[in-house]
């Protein structure tokens, strides 16, 4: 047997990279290798912009080649740094080369000592993660979140009044509508959407084990701490500015906690709308083309719930394994947390994917609204409720007699089908006032809703 040609190991750079392909941009080696550069690049334009160690602020011409280097970072630069950290066996260090050798090109010569100035690879490291988690959560993993939110809203608008049989338990209950389910969805998912969009990034840019012994020690009369938070805050993220030798990741870990917890309400959605595609209520729009069994052609299988079901899952044990690894470090440092951050590209991709599907399928279902008022009205012992209410609230205004409403109503549903005739004739029965009695025959599993078709106005 022939050996194959180099392959993606994983499905994301191979079947599924059409939907995940932008997170690349920034949570692959090489998109933590370009910010690396840009932080070494804006470190250096910081230290000459307040004429440290003799020197003056560059000219905007410089500054505008400095900037080139992570601006126009491409296959040269990934290249370079492969073959240098073969050599160096250290990544950030060769990222330092890489700068330095840039530097020499553009005649930038005077400044090279200035390069990695003070840093510990941490300083460069967490300020790197920072951006880039930044950057792929809020230009790429939160708007595809939020396109899920907007969908549902709008199928929770479209089918507000669309009344449905609970099942609480999974068994017949109190009716709600189609609109107002999906809505709890859509409310839950945009409360932890902000909680995700209001999220800090905090980096730390005080040296070897957090204490800026180095730079004192160079110039012991600058504010490296305010230099530090400057820099830091001028990039776009928080400062953290007590730490060990790295940045102490509870920013992350809150951040894939909250993920996490939104995969697990998208998991919800999943699960209940293949179940509901299961009982009828939701029919598949056909896809031309697409083949549902291999062997039975009337199947269309809900797939991108399916999917997303299995991506979710997969994601939510990487980000729970990323929030229980980062949160400890031994002493001041170890490097558990080093492999354990090259997965964070790997958790965002699943969930990413999740998101995907679940954006499609919510497009690609129609709602059965004949099964719903059928099995509606199959269900009028959902009505119990309402009638044992009713007399309660008949008996405290002394307008009825009845000295145990709800083990009447038991006697008469638990356990038993229960239709519109039967239903009718008990109420007439009933020793309670007229008005009531005439507000409960009036009553249908259709309209026993309450407010749920008003309750969608929160969605905004």
């Amino acid at each position: 047997m022939t050996s194959l040609p180099p392959q993606p190991l994983s499905p994301l750079d191979g079947r599924y990279r059409p939907a995940v392909g932008e997170l690349g941009e920034y949570l692959s080696e090489a998109g933590l290798n370009r910010a690396r550069v840009e932080v070494e690049a804006e470190w250096l334009i910081a230290l000459t912009d307040r004429s440290l160690f003799g020197t003056s602020p560059l000219a905007d011409a410089d500054k505008e080649r400095l900037r080139a280097l992570y601006l126009e970072f491409g296959q040269a630069e990934i290249d370079w740094l492969a073959e240098k950290e073969s050599v160096t066996r250290h990544d950030v260090k060769a990222v330092e080369y890489l700068v330095r050798d840039r530097l020499s090109t553009l005649g930038l010569d005077a400044i090279a000592e200035l390069t990695h100035f003070a840093c510990t690879s941490e300083d460069i490291n967490s300020t790197s993660y920072a951006l880039t988690v930044q950057r792929a959560v809020q230009r790429v993993w939160l708007p595809k979140l939020r396109a899920v939110i907007a969908a549902l809203t709008e199928l929770a608008v479209n089918h507000r009044d669309a009344a449905m049989l609970s099942r609480t338990h999974g068994q017949p209950a109190t009716p709600s509508t189609m609109g107002k389910e999906l809505g709890v969805f859509a409310w839950r998912l945009a409360r932890v959407a902000d909680q995700i969009e209001g999220g800090e990034y905090l980096a730390k840019f005080s040296g070897a084990t957090g204490t800026w012994s180095a730079h004192l020690s160079a110039a012991p009369d600058v504010d490296w701490p305010e230099v530090s938070r400057a820099f830091i805050e001028g990039l776009g993220l928080d400062f953290n500015i007590l730490t060990t030798q790295i940045e102490s990741h509870d920013w992350q870990v809150e951040l894939y906690d909250r993920v996490r917890h939104a995969g697990g309400i998208l998991h919800n959605l999943a699960t209940d709308i293949w179940t509901y595609i299961s009982i009828g209520y939701f029919t598949q729009i056909p896809v031309a083309g697409a083949t549902g069994s291999s062997t039975m052609p009337h199947k269309i299988n809900p797939i991108r719930f399916e999917n997303a079901e299995a991506n979710l899952e997969i994601s939510g044990g990487l980000l729970g394994t990323l929030s229980q690894t980062l949160v400890t470090s031994r002493l001041q440092r170890d490097l558990t947390d080093s492999t354990t951050q090259r997965n964070i590209g790997v958790a965002f991709g699943h969930s990413l994917l999740a998101l995907d599907n679940l954006q499609r399928g919510l497009t690609e279902i129609s709602l059965a609204e004949d099964v719903l008022l059928a099995d509606l009205d199959q269900n009028w012992e959902v009505l119990a409720e309402a009638i044992q209410t009713v007399v309660r609230a008949e008996i405290a205004a002394g307008r009825s007699q009845i000295s145990d409403p709800y083990a009447l109503l038991k006697d008469l549903t638990r356990g038993r089908r229960v239709g519109a005739p039967e239903l009718a004739e008990f109420v007439r029965g009933l020793d309670i006032g007229d008005e009531a009695k005439q507000r409960l025959l009036a009553l249908t599993p259709a309209t026993y809703d309450g407010l749920a078709s008003q309750l969608v106005d929160e969605l905004g």
